[in-house]
């Protein structure tokens, strides 16, 4: 095969390695468009979280301490919890502390950001209650502020703080 002839199989070749990719790209976008259509229609994807804490009342007084929330404690399926207030109807998931054999506290894990209307204040609440401190308050530009900090049973906390 001459020179020629090879030099337009492999100008066939990307050509065709180009349309293939444009459809895949294609149909990626359209599955994105699916997905935020989705998200629209059901809300929030984060129904329930579970904090796992070592010792429940020193727990339950941090966390009330340090957000000024007031936790509802009850045992579910023999597990001890304390639950985050919760608006039925509103946007965000409900959470509890949790104690039990299978809730092992941990920095390593999945983060929870809470949002908080001033992460100073908070920051400063959990200092006070002997929380470490691992990620300063940060301004992450449009989105406003971030900050984590290690709370009395050993897990990462993290805190989102809008721009006012």
């Amino acid at each position: 095969m001459g020179s020629t002839a090879c030099l337009w199989k492999f100008v066939g070749i990307v050509a065709v390695a180009m349309m293939m990719a444009a459809c895949n790209v294609k149909s990626e976008h359209q599955g994105l468009d699916q997905n935020k259509q989705e998200a629209r229609a059901m809300g929030n994807p984060v129904f329930h979280f579970e904090i796992a804490v070592n010792d429940m009342d020193r727990a339950k007084a941090f966390y009330e301490g340090v957000f000024g929330y007031r936790l509802t404690r009850r045992e579910v399926d023999g597990y001890d919890m304390a639950f985050f207030p919760r608006a039925d109807g509103a946007a965000g998931a409900s959470g509890a502390l949790v104690k039990g054999d299978v809730y092992k506290p941990s920095k390593d894990g999945a983060i929870i950001y809470f949002d908080v209307p001033n992460i100073d204040v908070v920051l400063r609440n959990a200092q006070q209650r002997g929380a470490k401190i691992l990620y300063e308050k940060k301004d992450i530009g449009e989105a406003g502020f971030v900050a984590e900090f290690e709370d009395s049973e050993g897990n990462r906390v993290a805190l989102s703080q809008v721009r006012s």
